[in-house]
């Protein structure tokens, strides 16, 4: 199978031949400790995952690194979602012209 390489991981070359998934994009309005919270959450990610790549070539999934990583996307994902959504342009419309029959 054949790879590529970025920033010393390995992406198989048939990642890029998967379909296409459409995701309905969506606002979140976030609050000012929500918003530090995923960003503290970020750069934990960011420096677990830098110092994995860096120490040694592979990642073992018994590395509590790993599981750390897991983790901590865990709550930023909670985090997120836990954020009000804010109407899209297009949804606001769409609820203008329902209200109006």
């Amino acid at each position: 199978m054949a790879a590529t390489t970025s920033a010393g991981f390995s992406i198989p070359a048939s990642a890029s031949a998967l379909p296409a998934i459409r995701v309905r994009s969506t606002r979140r309005r976030i609050t000012p400790q929500a918003g530090h919270a995923l960003e503290v959450l970020a750069h934990a990610i960011e420096y677990l995952a830098d110092e994995s790549v860096h120490e040694r070539p592979g990642i073992s999934d018994r590395d509590g690194r790993l599981e750390a990583v897991q983790m901590l996307m865990a709550v930023n994902r909670q985090i997120y979602f836990e954020c009000p959504e804010m109407p899209t342009l297009g949804g606001r419309f769409r609820k203008l012209l329902h209200l109006s029959y």
